[in-house]
């Protein structure tokens, strides 16, 4: 088990998402974001269902900046209720896991 985690979000459009992406590199709170535009979305909001085309943001970072980005990312996001999903990275390329280290901001230490 790495410290790497991948964090999902997704937004309504595909300017929202590069801006989301560049705010969060910028403050290396992620290494990289990889946008996914004309993701097709069905889901329960306000007693309705609803099916929108959306853009999903992969944000790779770490554990222990978690809090910091999903603080920053609400504070971005257009949607009310942000999705925010972080799944670990069990392994990956040694070579991979070293460059996001560099990319990111120093480790935090977690309470």
């Amino acid at each position: 088990m790495t410290n790497k985690i991948v964090v999902h979000t997704t937004c309504g459009s595909e300017a929202d998402a590069r801006r989301i992406a560049r705010h969060l590199v910028e403050l290396r709170l992620a290494a990289c974001v990889a946008i996914t535009p004309g993701v097709l979305s069905t889901y329960h909001w306000k007693g309705a269902i609803e099916e929108d085309q959306e853009c999903a943001l992969t944000i790779k970072t770490r554990r222990d900046l978690f809090a910091a980005l999903a603080a920053e990312l609400r504070k971005v996001h257009p949607y009310e209720v942000p999705e925010l999903v972080a799944l670990p990275i069990v392994d990956g390329s040694p070579a991979y896991l070293d460059w996001m280290d560099a990319e990111l901001q120093p480790p935090v230490e977690l309470p």
